[in-house]
């Protein structure tokens, strides 16, 4: 289904309305009903909001437990003998030491080191009755970039790999917040030995579950620092796994709302997550994102020579952190010094919800990443007092100990 919109451009924390064509996804009516309101994103007509608002929805996820419909995000399969090498080659991280049911962050990189997309990578195991065969794999990739992975992927991979992307027939929504889990244990059939099917995983794994009936795969993953799953089955079934979930969580008195895109936003900018376009991009690298931890140095990948050489000449800007007073920081603005010369950009600013404070994620030179320094955000004209902070505004809730 297509939908064609005019709409100015307008700011929703990370996100900017533009006019393009758009597509939906299968819950945009239910949306609609629950008086959401809409924008484009990644080329979809997606609910930014509901009637409580972004600030409610994005406290509702930290306190107790919020529903996303993100079934924008893309789905590949990869398979066939050596697919799983085949993949290590092209993707920043190790995934050879991966076992069947594990989940790793990784990075697709261009010969610069740009960033092309972020995925997250599952191992899935042989013979399950919807494993797309030897050496199966299973690839989450972002909205926008969907069409531009699956052409680089299918450019870089050898003969005898087979690439799927099965975005149209799988649906995916997120369960997330301090009670998620236990809501999924509650209605998930559970283990041969009783225990909620959910719970027993450990951080970043999937796991095969049946709910209502519907198969699912849930991955133990997600983009809020909190701990939830991120559940992946049959588009045919959307509506009423979306509604099931609803409906029984009110039952069981555990408070679920629907979250949209602007406090999902918020959510994943506190707990230091980045977001394609903006923290990341084909001209940001990952040592200067921060995110050199997710890149493998002693294997061979797209991009490695090139990040080799930027760290041996020594990096020119530097992803960081700032809290602003006076005003609301937006991409693009200028960063500015103690002496008022400007020295970067803003990469994403919004309103923190948690945090309670109005916050940006800036380029700056290194020497000016350092927490506790002082700079200047550049708002309408006029400079507004900032200071580096400590990353991330909001730690975890799975790595804190």
């Amino acid at each position: 289904m297509n939908l064609t919109g005019r709409l100015a451009p307008v700011h929703w924390g990370s996100f900017r309305v533009t006019l393009r064509t758009m597509k939906v996804t299968l819950l945009h009516p239910w949306h609609k009903e629950a008086g959401a309101r809409f924008a484009p994103f990644a080329g979809y007509d997606m609910p930014i909001q509901y009637k409580t608002g972004a600030v409610e929805e994005h406290r509702l996820c930290r306190r107790s437990a919020g529903l996303f419909d993100i079934d924008h995000m893309g789905q590949f399969t990869f398979s066939g003998k050596g697919a799983g090498e085949a993949l290590s080659s092209l993707v920043s991280g190790a995934i050879l030491d991966m076992k069947p049911g594990d989940a790793r962050y990784n990075l697709l990189l261009n010969e610069r080191g740009g960033v092309i997309d972020d995925l997250f990578i599952y191992r899935l195991e042989e013979g399950a009755p919807d494993s797309p065969g030897a050496d199966p794999w299973f690839v989450v990739v972002n909205a926008g970039n969907r069409e531009e992975d699956f052409l680089w992927f299918k450019e870089h991979l050898p003969r005898g790999i087979t690439l799927r992307d099965i975005s149209e027939e799988t649906y995916m929504i997120a369960l997330q917040g301090p009670r998620a889990v236990e809501l999924l244990d509650r209605l998930a059939e559970k283990d041969p030995d009783g225990t909620g099917p959910v719970s027993t995983m450990r951080r970043s794994t999937m796991k095969r579950i049946t709910l209502g009936g519907i198969p699912i795969r849930a991955g133990r993953t997600g983009y809020t620092g909190e701990d939830g799953a991120e559940l992946y089955y049959g588009a045919d079934r959307a509506l009423t796994l979306w509604e099931t979930l609803l409906t029984e969580a009110k039952a069981l008195n555990i408070e679920l709302g629907p979250i949209g895109l602007a406090a999902r936003d918020s959510l994943r900018f506190e707990a230091g997550m980045p977001l394609h376009g903006h923290e990341i991009s084909p001209d940001i690298s990952p040592l200067e994102a921060l995110l050199s931890w997710a890149c493998d140095f002693t294997k061979e990948f797209t991009g490695k020579a090139a990040l080799r050489a930027q760290k041996t000449a020594g990096l020119t800007r530097k992803l960081a952190t700032v809290t602003v007073s006076g005003g609301v920081p937006r991409e693009g603005y200028r960063v500015l010094n103690s002496g008022g010369a400007a020295i970067g950009t803003v990469a994403a600013g919004m309103f923190c919800p948690t945090a309670g404070t109005y916050s940006a994620n800036v380029f700056v030179p290194p020497e000016y990443a350092i927490p506790g320094t002082k700079l200047a955000v550049e708002i309408r004209g006029l400079p507004k007092e900032a200071e580096v902070v400590r990353r991330p505004l909001y730690v975890p809730v799975y790595r804190r100990s």
